[in-house]
């Protein structure tokens, strides 16, 4: 396999605000185990298999356990997620099929529980960014497995 595009070839400032969105998500006071849970989810939903390849080895890197990973596709048939992760994997799916339903009021107050609303818009942050890393990656034909824990700052 080799990339159709790599990051040099586009052009200067390309990634600038994906990367100072990461970074800022990084800031957030939402745990960041929940972003590792948002971003390997949509990635399995988006199909991008460099974003899976990175986001299981960040989040194993992150203390996450193997059975949690490889349940993730099938949470909801798992007790291994606490409410809190279960209403965020419930948000990422739904944010990232929005095309096939909306953010439901129940689903916003589900939220509430667990968040403020700074720390769900971070949480809609880090879908919409990790969607568009995502769609970025596939376009690109960027090539799975060749990815360190940790090497990229970029994503959230």
């Amino acid at each position: 396999m080799t990339a159709r595009i790599e990051f040099q070839d586009a052009s200067k400032g390309f990634m600038e605000g994906l990367l100072k969105s990461g970074m800022y998500l990084k800031r957030s006071t939402v745990d960041a185990r929940l972003f590792e849970l948002i971003a390997y989810r949509v990635s399995q939903i988006n199909g991008c298999a460099f974003c899976i390849d990175m986001h299981h080895k960040d989040a194993i890197h992150a203390g996450e356990s193997e059975q949690r990973l490889y349940s993730l596709i099938v949470w909801r048939e798992t007790p291994y997620f606490s409410d809190q992760e279960r209403v965020v994997l419930e948000f990422a799916e739904v944010l990232t099929n929005i095309s096939q339903e909306e953010v439901s009021d129940a689903l916003f107050e589900k939220l509430l529980v667990f968040f403020t609303k700074a720390e769900i818009a971070d949480l809609a942050l880090a879908v919409a960014l990790t969607n568009s890393w995502n769609r970025i990656n596939k376009t690109f034909g960027t090539v799975p497995g060749f990815y360190q824990p940790n090497q990229a700052l970029v994503t959230v």
